[in-house]
Formats: structure tokens, sequence, C-alpha cells
């Protein structure tokens, strides 16, 4: 896994405000409610940050807990709960070690979490947890930014924007041994002042290939129902940006 996100959670929201949540969140309740997860059922999202989905999963009528490590994006999750009127459990824990009292019918990780998986043994340890967390049945929701993403999209560039209240860097280096992009960011937050103060992050992402998603499924219990290239319902491209996964926990009598 990656550093703790510290501070990171302070811009996230920030560097995150062009991300089309509502019409994401609309994509992903289309997918529950196409295999049987209605409004009411109880939905775990993990890797909440600061409780974009959650939020919009709650407003549409689920029954919703948001989990996170980072108890920064945890504390910003639940103030946005609060203002929207909603009362949403949000919980600091490890998408690979999942504890719940009651099991559920959908475990939701959106936006790259399972990227910042680095080992085999980090992507079993999470499916397992998952598995473990769903009801017979149950359904697991996630996307991965594409190995030709990270490879291609974002190794070896360089970005950087001037947003109000923000200015960052973010330089990319990607191994094409280790399938590991290396994210190096500096932020820089202004102040009414015009002074600035300087933080830095380091982030790494791991570029999963869909024949290893698929098997690591399998051995965790889980019957793989579709595989699209996000936000479409078709089968992925070579050059798809973000692969969305869907899969199925086993009945108990068909488990081995």
């Amino acid at each position: 896994m990656t550093e703790e996100y510290g501070k990171f959670a302070e811009v996230y929201d920030l560097l995150m405000q062009d991300v089309p949540y509502a019409a994401w969140s609309r994509y992903l309740t289309g997918l529950l409610s196409a295999h049987g997860v209605a409004p009411g059922d109880r939905v775990l999202d993990c890797a909440c940050g600061t409780g974009a989905f959650a939020i919009r999963f709650a407003q549409a009528g689920y029954s919703v807990t948001g989990c996170d490590r980072s108890p920064e994006m945890l504390a910003i999750a639940q103030e946005k709960a609060r203002k929207a009127g909603l009362s949403i459990p949000f919980v600091q824990q490890d998408m690979r070690e999942l504890d719940l009292h009651r099991p559920v019918s959908a475990v939701n990780c959106a936006c790259d979490g399972v990227n910042y998986l680095l080992a085999n043994e980090d992507t079993a340890a999470f499916f397992g947890s998952a598995n473990r967390a769903l009801i017979p049945g149950g359904l697991l929701l996630f996307d991965v930014s594409s190995a030709y993403k990270l490879e291609h999209i974002l190794g070896g560039h360089t970005f950087g924007d001037d947003t109000k209240g923000c200015t960052y860097l973010w330089r990319n280096h990607f191994d094409p041994n280790s399938c590991l992009l290396e994210m190096k960011l500096a932020f820089f937050r202004t102040k009414e002042s015009g002074e600035y103060s300087r933080f830095d992050e380091r982030h790494i992402q791991r570029a999963h290939t869909v024949e290893e998603l698929r098997a690591a499924l399998r051995l965790a219990g889980f019957e793989i129902e579709e595989v699209f290239g996000w936000p479409g319902r078709e089968e992925p491209k070579p050059e798809s940006e973000r692969i969305q996964f869907v899969a199925k926990k086993r009945a108990a009598s068909t488990e081995k």
C-alpha cells in the first residue's frame, strides 16, 4: 500500500473537482440494480476517501457504510455527509482486513483503490476480505486504471495546475519490470497574505492486468459477471483507460 494520505486530504477535493461523480455514481447504481442490489440494501464503500460515492449511494436510497485507512479523509467525509443531512457511518479500516457487524449486499471500491494494492498478496487479501463481508450471492464492484493508462498516459509525464488555494506539480515514472507507477506530487497552499506552504506526497500504483484480476477473483470465491471498459458496457479495448469489474460471491454450496 502507499503512504497515508495525511495533508493530501486537505486538497483532495480541489484536485478531484472535475471528476464526474454524479454520472459515475449513476453508472454504479445502475450496475447494482442490474444485478439485484436495490435501494435499502446494505452497501460498503471501500477506500471511500472524502465520501463522494458513499454520499451519492445514500442519496439513492442505499444503506451505506464508508471505510478508508485515512482518518483525515474520513473526517472530511463525515462532515460532508452531515451537511448533506445524511447519517452515514464512516469507519477506519484497511480494505484488506474488513470487519463488519453484518454482511452487506454489495462492496464497492471505485476510483483506483485496487491500483494501490501493490502485491499479489494484497490483492488476494482484499478480494478474500470482501468475499467474507458479503452475503451469499453478494456483489463486488471495483475499477482499476488500466495498465495502458499507467504506462502510456501517466508514466513518464509531468502534470501541473494552478487552482484556487492550491498549486501542484505531479511527476510520474513507470517501471515496466515491476509494473509500478511512482507518482511524486508537490503541493503549494497559498494564503491570503500571498505566502505559501509546501508539502510533498509519494504514491505508488500497480498496473494490474485483466487476466491477473480475473484469476485472483476466482481464487477468492467469486464468479465474474462482467468486465467493462469504463464508463460503457462493452468489452475493454487495448487502449481502455479504466476497467470496471462486476463479480458475485459464489453460493456456499458451490464454493471449493
